[in-house]
Order: C-alpha cells, then sequence, then structure tokens
C-alpha cells in the first residue's frame, strides 16, 4: 500500500515522498520549558516519535529536529499578536529564580520523560535563546520584502501584505475580520499583525538587534530555526492542533513572506480528553508524567495508552485506560515469553489443550497467519499512521498465536512469530524484546497448569502439605514457579 498521511494544508490525504531520496526532513514544535510537559504535550511528542520510526522502518533516514522554547511565548498564545507575559519569565517570577534557571530546569525535566517514555532521541533540539541571529536574519529579510515594518515597539509582520494568510488554518483576514472584533494596539497597522520583535523594558531577556534591543515573536522562533536545521521546502512539520492557529500560521506568513519555500506536509494531533473533560489545572485532571508515576503507572503503560487511539481523533485519558493498557502489555508479554520458550524447544507446559473426542480443531498456519498479519499492521500505519488499527491487527493475531501455542506450535514457526512481535514493537516502543515473567492469577494460566495450581490448593487447604509440595515440585519442574498469597497462589514462568 502507498503511504498517505493528511495534510493539514491541503485538508486531504496525499502519498507521501520525500523531497530528497532517502532523506525525510522533519520538524516538531517542543516544549515552552516553564513547567513540566503535561501528557497532552507527550500525546504530540508520541506521534511524532511513532512517525519517525515508521518512516525509518520504510528505510528512510530521519532528520528529525524539536525545539525548545525558552523565550517569547507569551500567556495568551491563541491570539496572533501574542499578549500577555512570556511564560518563562512568569514562572521564574512566581518560583523566585532566573528566566534561565527555570528554562534549564525544565528542559532537564523533559529529556527525564522523553527517556521513561521510550522517544527516539531527536537530531537536534534547538533552543531559541541560541538562535536569535538567525531570527533577526529572517526578520531582516521580510522588513526588505515589505512584509514587516518598524515601529516604536518593535517589529510587525504586516498580516494584509501576505495575500496567502489562513490557508492552513482558514482564518482568512476576511474571517477574522468578520469574528470576534480584536482592539487596534497602538502602533500596529492592523489588528492581526502580530510582533517579529519586541521592545519592552521590563523583560528580563534581551539582545541587541537594529531595532533596539529587544527579544523574539514566539512564532518567528520556529520559522528561523526549521529553515536553518532543515532548508527550505522540508518534508514534514508537526504539532498539536491548538498550534494550527495562530503559530503554525504565522510560522508560515514569516517563511514565505521572506520568500523561502517552507513546510510541504502538515500533521497535528487532536486534544487529549480526561475522564470526558479537556485538561486543566483549574479541573484538577491536569497530569504530568510524575503524577502519573506517583499514581503507580508506568511510563510503558502511560506511552501504550497515548498509542491506542488515531493521532486525528480524540483521546480520552481514564483510569480504566490505563488499567486496560497494562493488561495488554501483560497479555503481549507473556506471549513473548511463550513464543521464546517455544522457539527454544523448552515448552513442556505448553502442551497441546485437550479436547472432547471428535472437536479436533483444524490446526493454524502460522506462516499465513503471519504473513496476513504484517501485511494488516503496515497497511494501518501506511493509512494515516492509524496505530489503533495497527493494534488492533497486533491483537488479532496475538489471539492466534496464543490458539497455536495451545495446539502445539513448530520452534520455527514461534522464532517467526517472535520475529514478527519485535518488528512491530520497533515502531510501538513499549519494549516487549524486555519481557520478563511477571506473576499472574491461576485464572491466567494454561489449562494444565490452572489444573495443578487448583489440585495444589485443595492439598493447602487439607492440611496435606506433602502433597502440596509435590505439585510445586512438579510445575517447578515444568517451569513454573509459584508463590502463595492471601488471595491464593499466583505463577510466572521461571
Amino acid at each position: 500500500m502507498v503511504l498517505r498521511f493528511y495534510n493539514t494544508l491541503t485538508k486531504r490525504k496525499e502519498p507521501f515522498q520525500p523531497a530528497r531520496p532517502g532523506e525525510v526532513r522533519m520538524y516538531n514544535c517542543g516544549p515552552t520549558v516553564y513547567h513540566y510537559a503535561h501528557i497532552g504535550n507527550f500525546r504530540a511528542y508520541l506521534f511524532a516519535d511513532l512517525l519517525r520510526r515508521h518512516l525509518e522502518g520504510k528505510g528512510w533516514t530521519v532528520r528529525q529536529i524539536m525545539n525548545i522554547t525558552d523565550v517569547g511565548h507569551m500567556t495568551m498564545d491563541d491570539r496572533a499578536d501574542a499578549a500577555g507575559e512570556d511564560k518563562v519569565e512568569k514562572a521564574a517570577a512566581a518560583e523566585g529564580r532566573t528566566p534561565k534557571e527555570i528554562a534549564d530546569f525544565y528542559t532537564m525535566a523533559f529529556f527525564e520523560d522523553v527517556t521513561k517514555l521510550g522517544l527516539l532521541k531527536a537530531y537536534f533540539y534547538p533552543r531559541a535563546t541560541d538562535h536569535i541571529k538567525e531570527m533577526q536574519q529572517l526578520i531582516q529579510a521580510l522588513l526588505a520584502s515589505g512584509h514587516a515594518y518598524p515601529r516604536p515597539g518593535g517589529v510587525y509582520f504586516s498580516v494584509e501584505k501576505f495575500k496567502q494568510y489562513g490557508r492552513l488554518s482558514g482564518n482568512t483576514i476576511r474571517k477574522l475580520q468578520a469574528g470576534k472584533r480584536v482592539p487596534l494596539r497602538g502602533e500596529k497597522y492592523h489588528p492581526h499583525d502580530f510582533a517579529l520583535w519586541i521592545k519592552n523594558p521590563r523583560h528580563v531577556l534581551q539582545w541587541p538587534s537594529p531595532w533596539g534591543r529587544g527579544y523574539p515573536g514566539w512564532h518567528i522562533e520556529c520559522s528561523a530555526m526549521s529553515l536553518a536545521y532543515l532548508g527550505e521546502g522540508f518534508d514534514l512539520h508537526t504539532g498539536g492542533e491548538d498550534n494550527i492557529f495562530p503559530h503554525h500560521e504565522c510560522e508560515i506568513a514569516q517563511a514565505e513572506g521572506a520568500g523561502k519555500a517552507f513546510a510541504r506536509v502538515w500533521m497535528h494531533t487532536r486534544h487529549l480528553l480526561v475522564n470526558g473533560e479537556k485538561m486543566s489545572k483549574s479541573a484538577g485532571n491536569f497530569f504530568t508524567l510524575r503524577d502519573l508515576e506517583g499514581q503507580g503507572w508506568t511510563p510503558r503503560e502511560v506511552r501504550y495508552l497515548l498509542l491506542t487511539a488515531h493521532y486525528r481523533t480524540r483521546l480520552n485519558f481514564t483510569q480504566k485506560g490505563l488499567e486496560d493498557a497494562r493488561a495488554a502489555l501483560r497479555s503481549l508479554d507473556q506471549l513473548v515469553l511463550r513464543l521464546r520458550e517455544a522457539g527454544e524447544g523448552r515448552h513442556p507446559h505448553h502442551a497441546p489443550v485437550p479436547v472432547k473426542k471428535g472437536k479436533k480443531p483444524k490446526p493454524l498456519d502460522v506462516p499465513l497467519l503471519l504473513t496476513r498479519a504484517r501485511k494488516s499492521w503496515e497497511r494501518a500505519l501506511d493509512d494515516d499512521l492509524n496505530s489503533a488499527a495497527a493494534l488492533g491487527a497486533l491483537f488479532r493475531c496475538a489471539r492466534s498465536l496464543n490458539r497455536a501455542l495451545d495446539q502445539g506450535m513448530r520452534a520455527a514457526d514461534a522464532r517467526a512469530a517472535l520475529q514478527l512481535l519485535l518488528d512491530c514493537d520497533r515502531i510501538l516502543g513499549v519494549g516487549l524484546a524486555q519481557a520478563a515473567p511477571s506473576w499472574l492469577p491461576a485464572a491466567e494460566a494454561d489449562p494444565t497448569v490452572r489444573g495443578l495450581i487448583q489440585e495444589r490448593e485443595l492439598y493447602r487447604q487439607r492440611k496435606q502439605w506433602q502433597d502440596a509440595d509435590r505439585i510445586r515440585d512438579q510445575l517447578k519442574a515444568l517451569g513454573i514457579l509459584l508463590e502463595d498469597t492471601p488471595h491464593g497462589a499466583r505463577w510466572k514462568r521461571a
């Protein structure tokens, strides 16, 4: 199947091929480092990771750039003029630190979370404060082209001079004027003109410029850094749907206004809900990875849950969802262990499940099953990176493989099946290769093992300890370890 992605710019699915043979150039809007990244942020970052993994699986080299915003991101970021306070400086004042201390601390926290969640390391993470020169050069190009104008308070982009403004978001100048009125701020020529360079003596972080000391606007940062590291006409630009307007709309205007070909394909993740509601601090449903770890959930479980919905659909993040993710991973881990043992020829406790006379099931054709599963997996991911459909294909295959193991599977088939799961995990990134035995209730054992555990439990209730120990030894010989708990015995493979 042809690889196709939904392009927010054209509003349709399109076949994807990189502009340069063998290399995909991808820019991801990264964190503003004034606080810990929340799980909604990580849905967007994890999508970029999944996208990269699939592209690399296709044989392309991916040059991935993810920015770190440490200046210029204002609190009222849903408006093109980016009013309000600088988020980093506001956090610094609240915590009694310098902006650099805040940015450094939360940048390190971000990288810790990235590692825990298993995100591949990007080619580079440019920080805005390290690229002031590139931003100023782009502003100069916009002034030269007539798309920007200087005023006493800074330099502004003229949206009326860029006729294609609104092409990405649909928020054209005409629609913006017909909607909610935005007051004209003193020195701007148009209410929706946005700042490229801001002069504010109260701002702590400032740099010299041809227009006076000041700092960059949020939007100019990503335009300048993406072009600096990826060049013109790069392949992919990703972010959350809240970035579409104004941030990404303004990025396009700045780059193309300066005569630069910009990103070809734009991909955006939908918002994440928590228990059916939009995540917010005031609602008490604002979660960071650290919050979830404190509740006993693992980054692996969080990663899995974030992959269970297609990136262009809303994901409802719930306790039940986390529980389901834990159960799904446990199921996959156990299958990996069963296949590993069967592939090594050491699976006496996976003897064929006895069936009633006259009801012999038809043996599963494992090679055919694996071929079909791989095709279904790849078809789902090639169709706009549909991780939900891909996981569905994987679990249909997993159920069939467990049945095949119950019937008795050839070692060669088990090894091929294991390889399929590990190949899928190179995209999922949930660590199936590191699957280790875990304690399970008797109900989740195969019929032979479950029967022995139940028989031993009867001996224990009758205080027939010698017989109970004999069953334990018998299970140990089959590679099964037991642990007695107040709720009954549980088991795992040795």
